[in-house]
């Protein structure tokens, strides 16, 4: 037997509706807003171009399980390209899009195989052996039981086999854990490949045979920052090469501007300015959380007094200057040996704060949040929107609250 290649990608999120994303200019807000159909469309070019003998998807093509109807056009278009180009396709639904959504129906080409909600197998034929895939769509948002028990062992070593899995390792933590499996059942199916989905961090946990998981396409939010793509695989009975293709539109990410010998907020708006635009020279557009370091006693009285929301008005609008699409979505400010200590107070405040969970969190702004007019403009309170609260309030305890010298 030969060489396969194939394409291994997961977690499209197509129609992600970024929400929280405020400030944002109309074509800044456009390219983010389009920015997983666009990740996508460049994944679609590569695979026209390189001519792999299929293609993988492993779960979560859209982002809910009503399936944006416009994401639904932009990946019907894709998968009619694959099909011009005689490139078959072969899906998984996961928990995002499971088969039990209500949904506007588009009629894919017959290029595209998609798994029910039963593990079953598809096979394709190659130049260099045939392929046995198995897999299976998540029938329900919630598939908490090991569906790995149900893939059967391969047998028959004169074929491929490739099992596609959107789930999670038993005791994951970073996501939510459907369809558990461990390392060792994944191995004992004597499979010379699987392609994981769900989680969105690239990470390979095990190689000969190779266990991966792609990450998404396109980052969503600072907890998934960095590039963004796919892999695409050279698979031999022999060995396996994968090699990374970014794909993403724009990065989440943080931004350090060193601040050290800054006197006047003149200099601090050029230092922001000077990373801004070597950013984006490495990476291209982003959007950023954007922490000063470095911080000495003339600098840190610079901050003292101004508040992080004119702050960040102020460093927005000197990033924009340059044209460069790199937006500040927030600013916090490094605490430094030379800062007065905070009163015990204070300390006392944000180790408090620091222990709540959720609920206490949900019940400190519940009448916030049931303010008739106001509640409409607040984003969920999940645990990112959390974290940002939480950090925002201690940049502001420590600013305010700090024992004067005598």
């Amino acid at each position: 037997m030969g060489k396969i290649r194939f394409i291994h990608t997961a977690d499209l999120h197509l129609g992600s509706p970024f929400t929280g994303m405020k400030g944002l200019q109309k074509e800044q807000w456009k390219k983010l807003k389009d920015s997983t159909l666009d990740a996508f469309d460049k994944l679609i070019d590569y695979a026209v171009a390189e001519q792999p003998d299929f293609l993988l998807i492993v779960g979560d093509i859209y982002d809910g399980e009503d399936r944006n109807i416009r994401a639904q056009h932009r990946f019907q278009l894709g998968m009619e390209r694959l099909q011009k180009a005689g490139i078959p396709v072969v899906i998984s639904y996961g928990n995002h899009d499971h088969l039990s959504g209500k949904w506007t129906r588009f009629e894919l080409p017959d290029n595209v195989h998609v798994f029910g909600p039963a593990v079953s197998q598809i096979k394709l034929s190659t130049e260099n052996g045939e392929v046995v895939i198995t897999g299976f769509s998540y029938g329900e948002r919630h598939i908490k039981q090991a569906m790995i028990s149900s893939y059967p062992p391969a047998e028959d070593q004169e074929q491929f086999h490739i099992g596609m899995l959107h789930g999670s390792m038993e005791g994951e933590t970073a996501h939510a854990v459907y369809a558990p499996f461990t390392k060792e059942q994944l191995l004992r199916k004597n499979y010379d490949y699987w392609a994981l989905g769900h989680i969105h961090m690239r990470q390979e946990l095990h190689r000969e045979p190779s266990i991966i998981y792609p990450g998404n396409i396109q980052g969503r939010h600072t907890g998934e920052a960095g590039q963004k793509g796919f892999y695409d695989v050279m698979l031999s009975k022999q060995e396996t090469v994968l090699s990374f293709v970014p794909v993403s539109v724009l990065q989440f990410d943080h931004l350090m501007v060193p601040c050290s010998g800054l006197v006047h907020m003149n200099e601090v708006l050029e230092a922001c300015r000077e990373a801004a635009s070597h950013y984006a020279g490495r990476n291209g557009a982003a959007i950023v959380e954007l922490k000063f370091v470095n911080i000495d006693a003339e600098t840190a009285e610079l901050f003292k007094e101004i508040t992080e929301d004119e702050l960040v008005e102020t460093v927005r609008e000197a990033i924009e200057a340059d044209e460069e699409f790199v937006w500040v979505r927030s600013i916090s400010v490094e605490e430094s040996a030379t800062h007065l200590p905070l009163s015990p107070l204070g300390e006392q405040i944000i180790h408090t704060m620091k222990e709540w969970n959720t609920h206490d969190w949900k019940e400190v702004l519940n009448d916030l949040y049931r303010h008739p007019k106001g509640s409409r403009f607040l984003d969920t309170l999940d645990s990112q929107a959390i974290e940002e609260l939480q950090d925002g309030a201690v940049q502001k305890i420590r600013r305010g609250m700090q024992i004067e010298e005598s």
